[in-house]
């Protein structure tokens, strides 16, 4: 097999892999794992401490890429300054906060050579926090009661709408339990530093968190979808263990949206099920998440399915995983130079 395997050059974004990890490196490792390609990986990060740079075997060659808050001329223009060097064939954004600035430099990527599967404009604005509950409505989701608040000032008003306790999130990342007003303008002076306005304050709804990570063509087929419970979760809200289970229901939930919004590109979808057996929809993540490893380990290498489906090649869905697999993180200290840290500070590659 491997005399005939496509030969590939494909930038990952994503490498930091903290308590709140980027999908970056379970993705190379989905792609490294993969019997159909061969690929140089080019690592693309935004901070020179992310950990991806530094595991051995992981990455052929890191640049440091401007982050997406200085705007998409200045991302595009670092991008085509590596692809003279590296001839990019694909690039995997794996962050929320900088797919809008990727999907807008489709264009110009696609007439360098750089091909890319990314949610369009429109999919990624309507699944946002703010719009979920419209969302809910239009595609026939459950979905928890939400409002936005832009000021402070507004937090009086969540006692007339909602019960305590209350999740208070971030636009992008970010999510605590209030259990009081105080305690939501803790929360919300935090996020808002860090992520912007607004911030929503989401109806806390009781039950277990289960979460599927999926794949749609962007016809409205679903390619992948394998649905997780979380053992573990961090004081982040990330997931530090999980299990794929059996769920008929969600895989229905999840191939519906796929169907009716033709979603293209990786997604995952968070859900409350509660004890009464219903599901709500909490968040929709328009990227592959973190734990996408465990989806690999399941029997569905969504990343190589990714590279197929941005290629045009010819795939079939993926449809059995194996139920009961399990994934645990863990923290590992790698052993570098400060060569490494300044050649990456100073030349902005390693």
């Amino acid at each position: 097999m491997s005399m005939s395997k496509i030969k590939l050059t494909i930038g990952v974004t994503g490498l930091n892999n903290t308590d709140n990890p980027g999908p970056g490196v379970p993705v190379i490792r989905g792609i490294r794992e993969s019997d159909f390609f061969e690929c140089r990986i080019i690592g693309l990060a935004y901070e020179n401490m992310e950990p991806g740079i530094y595991m051995p075997d992981l990455v052929d060659k890191t640049y440091q890429i401007p982050y997406p808050s200085s705007g998409s001329d200045a991302l595009l223009e670092r991008i085509l300054e590596i692809n003279e060097i590296e001839h990019l064939d694909l690039i995997i954004p794996n962050f929320d906060a900088e797919l809008q600035t990727f999907m807008m430099s489709e264009k110009h990527l696609n007439q360098a050579g750089i091909k890319l599967f990314l949610p369009t404009t429109e999919q990624f604005e309507e699944r946002h926090k703010m719009v979920l509950d419209q969302y809910g409505k239009k595609y026939g989701v459950l979905v928890p009661k939400s409002m936005s608040l832009t000021t402070l000032n507004d937090v009086a008003g969540i006692r007339d709408e909602f019960e305590y306790p209350v999740l208070v999130k971030g636009k992008y990342y970010d999510a605590y339990v209030a259990y009081n007003s105080e305690q939501v303008i803790s929360h919300y002076n935090r996020i808002s530093a860090k992520w912007g306005l607004p911030v929503i304050i989401q109806e806390f709804i009781r039950g277990t968190e289960v979460n599927v990570i999926a794949l749609g063509d962007g016809h409205g087929n679903t390619m992948a979808a394998v649905p997780m419970r979380k053992q573990f979760i961090t004081d982040k809200g990330k997931a530090w263990s999980g299990i794929t289970i059996a769920d008929e229901k969600m895989l229905e939930i999840t191939r519906s949206l796929i169907k009716q919004t033709k979603w293209r590109g990786g997604m995952e979808l968070e859900m409350i099920k509660t004890t009464a057996g219903k599901y709500y929809l909490i968040e929709i993540n328009p990227r592959i998440p973190a734990w996408v490893y465990l989806a690999v380990g399941a029997g569905q290498n969504i990343p190589e399915a990714l590279i197929k489906l941005a290629l045009g090649l010819e795939i079939k869905p993926l449809e059995t995983y194996k139920v009961g697999t399990m994934f645990i993180r863990y923290s590992y200290d790698i052993i570098g130079d400060i060569s490494q840290f300044e050649k990456l500070s100073i030349y902005g590659e390693l």
